[in-house]
């Protein structure tokens, strides 16, 4: 079954996902849609598929499986309704909307249609973060009592202001941008926590938005987790991310390309012994049809794909799931919010303006 597909924005990642679904053996990228006049030029000029200035206009005229959605932030909620309206599956880059009000909104408009959503969360295709989840839920290191989810990168090195980066209203700062995925991570591997707190959000470049999250998530099962996240970090070449669980019967400490795993005992069905064991990606990895970036990159795109020709929606990275991360983004910049008004003895408006 041969799928007709439509992409609105088409900066970074909107080229990311065109590459790897241009290339997907059921799938036609018919109509392309972006706002700069620049990027129209050279679409028109390099491309056959039908080119648009405005994403209605695309919805409207073209018929349509399925669209990948690769804009600001700030732009998805009215999108993914048009989208809705059109009667199309939809994949959104992260996160899902600036605020859990406009995410609920579209799940209950989704209730009870068959069209599949997902969100570009994309550790969650991760061969080394899908084997740490497998690892925990296994009790493989006991039962986890404390964990950090941590990422760093060189995203911002001075004032971003005039790129929407740097811009509150459009999604930008390091939240959305960067501690999403640290967070959708976090989230992924132990639950959505039953609350925040010790939230901290500060510039370290920016004029206008954050660089810099922290926060600890607490769990009434009795174990919590840390979250710190930094855009302006020079010493790490690509943005990484690193999580370390600790157990009852040991710890792991992961990222994307490799995994170590502490056990006071060995786990002989695993193939670990007692002390430190390695894996690495290689290891594990699975081919996939096209590289960019990562494996994680086309599996996410293939398990969209796939969901749409088996009309099976799934959850995982789903708009409900990925409502959950949401969430949790909203407790941590109004908790930020709430110490910095009671240290500061002042209203909380600097950091609570990414809520609105």
């Amino acid at each position: 079954m041969r799928l007709k597909a439509g992409f609105i924005g088409f900066g970074r990642m909107g080229i990311t996902h065109f590459s790897i679904l241009n290339n997907h053996p059921d799938v036609d990228v018919v109509a392309l849609c972006d706002a700069s006049n620049t990027v129209l030029d050279a679409l028109k000029k390099y491309l056959s598929a039908n080119i648009y200035s405005d994403f209605r206009k695309m919805l409207a005229n073209e018929q349509l499986d399925f669209v990948v959605i690769s804009t600001p932030t700030e732009s998805h909620a009215e999108i993914i309704n048009a989208a809705i309206d059109s009667n199309v599956h939809i994949f959104s880059e992260k996160p899902l909307c600036l605020n859990v009000g406009d995410g609920e909104k579209i799940l209950s408009r989704l209730a009870g249609t068959s069209l599949v959503n997902q969100v570009g969360y994309v550790n969650g295709f991760n061969e080394i973060f899908m084997e740490v989840k497998k690892l925990i839920e296994a009790g493989v290191i006991g039962e986890v009592k404390n964990f950090s989810s941590e990422m760093y990168g060189a995203t911002v090195l001075k004032d971003s202001k005039s790129s929407w980066r740097g811009k509150k209203k459009m999604g930008g700062g390091c939240m959305y941008e960067m501690a999403s995925h640290c967070i959708n991570l976090a989230v992924y591997l132990f639950g959505k926590p039953d609350r925040v707190t010790g939230s901290v959000m500060q510039n370290i470049f920016s004029s206008d938005v954050e660089d810099l999250v922290s926060s600890t998530l607490v769990y009434k099962g009795g174990y919590s987790g840390t979250i710190h996240v930094n855009w302006s970090d020079a010493s790490y070449r690509k943005p990484t991310n690193i999580v370390k669980a600790f157990g009852t019967k040991g710890k792991i400490v992961a990222d994307k390309h490799a995994y170590k795993v502490y056990l006071r005992e060995p786990a002989e069905a695993y193939g670990f012994f007692e002390g430190w064991n390695t894996r690495y990606i290689t290891d594990i990895a699975q081919s996939v049809r096209f590289y960019v970036r990562g494996n994680e990159f086309t599996r996410q795109l293939d398990h969209f794909v796939e969901s749409v020709q088996t009309k099976e929606p799934r959850n995982q990275a789903n708009f409900a799931e990925a409502l959950k991360t949401d969430a949790v983004i909203e407790e941590i910049a109004r908790d930020a919010a709430q110490s910095f008004a009671a240290e500061k003895k002042q209203p909380a408006s600097l950091f609570g303006k990414i809520l609105q």
